[in-house]
């Protein structure tokens, strides 16, 4: 399976979501897929809460290995960047062979947004970029009016990070957590009725930007392909990432939260099914007019209920050059590949049961 990055950086995945919501989980199975590339996990868990090293033990994939992760234990990671983070990074660009990709397990207690931000840092910019933010939401305890299963656990982890420097609302990092998100995984969606999936989504819908996408999840049973190579190079998309909240370590919060069972809102985050299942598939793509009838063509595919993502290439009238297409959520990047190659195909990523015909009359 090939999720790589068009970008000729080092691609970083930053998973993001509370303390129990599944994140160790979801990256086990995208590890398991990972066939021969070779990733790099960075651990933002610490205490006797934490990531306890066996992640990898049986993921059954030879080439992630113990040595391929690194465990930060000093505290936060967006309030160790400096120290701890940015060196982590540079250490495993000086690995021969380098990562093709660079996974990042947050700690629950992370603001994404400093994260994301450190990437503009000048040893790190050149070599890697960040490939997208992936936001784990807990179904269960959000359609209980809760944001995590244990939020004493959460406390707990807070009482013992002497380096955090924020003080934010649990609300409040779940708000940030989601507006930073390029995709988000609403984990154990089977432990849901469509009552509390209908719960679940309003909350999420209130905070995540506009077009991103909702995948539902059973023991972190996602497609490496939809959340890998996304090319979001969200490190030069920090405006549109700030939460209502907006703290970037300049933290005066005003403490009157509205309630957040309380949610009259229209969403476009609508699944029939509390576990989706993937389908894709490929699809020869006609001849295009111009580089917006390409923009025009594959976000209409992408309106369509139930398709997550489109990449692959596609020619160009009067153009010898490919174009390479690039599309998730509502974004549609498209640029001409150089590489001299003739083969064109797009391949379209959706839910189980989107109407893979609807979807070749739109492309082909």
């Amino acid at each position: 399976m090939s999720f790589a990055s068009s970008n000729k950086k080092i691609p970083a995945t930053v998973v993001t979501g509370f303390l129990g919501a599944g994140k160790t989980t979801l990256i086990r199975k995208l590890i398991e897929q990972a066939g021969d590339k070779k990733i790099a996990l960075i651990v933002n868990e610490f205490g006797d809460m934490g990531f306890d090293g066996e992640l990898l033990s049986d993921c059954g994939n030879p080439n992630c290995t113990a040595d391929d992760v690194v465990e930060l234990k000093n505290g936060c990671i967006c309030c160790t960047v400096a120290d701890d983070f940015l060196p982590t990074i540079e250490m495993l660009l000086k690995r021969d062979p380098k990562p093709d990709h660079i996974v990042i397990e947050t700690s629950g207690l992370a603001l994404p947004q400093p994260l994301v931000k450190a990437f503009q840092w000048p040893s790190v910019r050149a070599s890697v970029t960040v490939d997208g933010v992936v936001t784990i939401a807990d179904a269960s305890a959000l359609s209980d009016g809760h944001y995590s299963q244990n939020e004493d656990a959460i406390a707990k982890q807070r009482a013992q990070d002497d380096s955090l420097d924020h003080e934010s609302p649990i609300e409040e990092l779940f708000a940030d957590q989601l507006k930073c998100a390029d995709m988000i995984v609403i984990s154990k969606a089977d432990l849901v009725d469509d009552e509390g999936m209908a719960r679940v989504e309003a909350i999420i819908g209130e905070h995540a930007r506009e077009g991103v996408k909702n995948i539902h999840s059973r023991n972190g049973d996602v497609s490496a392909a939809i959340l890998l190579g996304l090319d979001s190079v969200a490190e030069d998309d920090l405006d549109s990432r700030k939460a209502a909240h907006d703290h970037h370590h300049d933290h005066d919060h005003d403490d009157d939260h509205d309630d957040h069972d309380d949610h009259d809102h229209d969403h476009d985050h609508h699944h029939d099914h509390h576990h989706d299942e993937f389908h894709s598939i490929v699809v020869p793509p006609r001849v295009f007019a111009s580089m917006e009838d390409v923009k025009v063509s594959v976000e209409k595919a992408l309106a369509q209920p139930g398709i997550l993502r489109v990449k692959g290439y596609a020619a160009l009238e009067g153009k010898k050059a490919r174009v390479v297409i690039q599309a998730v959520g509502r974004r549609v990047d498209s640029w001409f590949d150089t590489s001299g190659e003739a083969k064109t195909g797009l391949v379209v990523i959706g839910l189980k049961d989107f109407d893979q015909a609807a979807a070749e009359a739109t492309l082909s």
